[in-house]
């Protein structure tokens, strides 16, 4: 009984770290948040990029990285890694590319970019990526669905990650109480 119990545990073990490869090294953290409509993920090679455009049917990508960022995360924000990206989209045709820097926690001013960004229709369907696709492309993926899917704000940050606890969007971290305080402008 114990060797089952084991054998089940590893598959377990096996399983998720398979996963984790896939969606990290393999996929990029991409993800659909709003069906045929909105996405987001993690760094996509410029080379692989267009895959996932043409894939999805996307006519713009939100770039929220920007060189030398001031976070402390382990984002490695290189001027010649944003060019390339900017230069692989451009070359698509009928894609626009916003770069859209922000740190971690956004200004008024960035989420009000952002707002005029995805209040034109002709953006969507829309790419929203950060460096690793699991911080600032999902706050602004919660921020999405608050203001256009009509989210509350508990279930916006609860869909932000698997588990909240021990994430950077836990009530008490700066994103968490950045989604827990956001005001949707229907509610201002």
């Amino acid at each position: 009984m114990k060797k089952k119990i084991g054998l089940f545990v590893l598959s377990i073990i096996v399983i998720g770290a398979s996963k984790y490869v896939y969606d990290v090294h393999l996929n990029y953290n991409f993800k659909e948040i709003s069906e045929n409509k909105v996405y987001k993920s993690g760094v996509i090679p410029p080379d692989k990029i267009a895959t996932y455009i043409q894939n999805h049917q996307i006519n713009s990508v939100i770039d929220l990285r920007f060189p030398h960022t001031t976070d402390k995360l382990n984002n490695p924000e290189i001027p010649q890694e944003l060019t390339a990206e900017k230069e692989a989209v451009e070359k698509l045709e009928g894609v626009t590319y916003f770069n859209l820097g922000t740190d971690q926690v956004p200004t008024q001013e960035t989420v009000d970019k952002f707002l005029e960004i995805m209040d034109d229709p002709a953006n969507y369907p829309v790419l929203l990526h950060c460096y690793h696709g699991v911080g600032r492309a999902q706050l602004f993926s919660a921020i999405y669905r608050m203001e256009y899917e009509g989210w509350s704000n508990q279930e916006a940050r609860e869909q932000t990650r698997v588990l909240l606890k021990g994430s950077s969007f836990d009530e008490g971290k700066p994103k968490g109480d950045y989604l827990i305080n956001y005001k949707p402008r229907s509610n201002k």
